[in-house]
């Protein structure tokens, strides 16, 4: 893996990177995702929540490089059926955010922010989106003379994870910052947060 690593073309590295910024830095479901777990939990939950989308992130670039992905992608059924089970699960996020405060990070204690990394992590892996995204972004950043193309998708993975991870926190920590006024007088940072996930429900559905 590192001989791959080495072998790899430094410039064709930096246009990777530079090119993942650029696309973190515009908010999508990623970004929305995290900074509702900032809002309604603080900057720990939103910081927490975008570890397990990085993670999740870097899951797609593990199925990429072994082929599951160009499968899935082959069988329009089994894509359905993971983009409805992605929008119910956002559903229940909004469902459960709407009726009482928030367990993303309303306490900052381990659980919860464990809990936010998990739902950060689900999110994304249940995004076929994310999938077909990987599938074809990665891929163009490889050079067979470079070495085994799936151990080249994998090092960009984790490249483009780690940006993922620095430009959602950001956001996710920012939103937890300026909410936590908020928090202190009204509960209606639980409503926000239950919006935004039911939107996200719905955007996955419609697309």
């Amino acid at each position: 893996m590192l001989d791959t690593l080495l072998n790899m073309d430094l410039a064709l590295i930096l246009t990777f990177v530079s090119a993942g910024v650029l696309l973190n830095l515009t908010p999508g479901a990623d970004v929305m995702f995290a900074t509702a777990c900032g809002v309604s939990g603080g900057w720990r939950g939103g910081v927490a929540a975008s570890a397990g989308i990085a993670l999740g992130a870097f899951g797609h670039s593990v199925l990429a490089a072994i082929g599951i992905s160009a499968a899935l992608m082959a069988m329009p059924w089994a894509y359905d059926a993971i983009r409805y089970a992605g929008a119910a699960y956002l559903l229940f996020l909004a469902f459960r955010a709407w009726r009482g405060p928030g367990e993303i990070g309303q306490a900052k204690g381990a659980t919860s922010l464990r809990r936010a990394a998990i739902r950060g992590f689900l999110t994304n892996m249940l995004n076929p989106k994310v999938a077909l995204f990987v599938l074809a972004f990665l891929p163009q950043f490889t050079q067979a003379q470079a070495g085994p193309v799936w151990q080249q998708i994998l090092i960009l993975g984790v490249m483009f994870s780690a940006t993922a991870f620095a430009v959602t926190a950001g956001y996710g920590a920012a939103a937890g910052l300026f909410g936590a006024s908020l928090r202190r007088v009204s509960g209606v940072m639980n409503k926000v947060t239950a919006i935004i996930f039911g939107g996200l429900a719905a955007r996955l559905l419609m697309d």
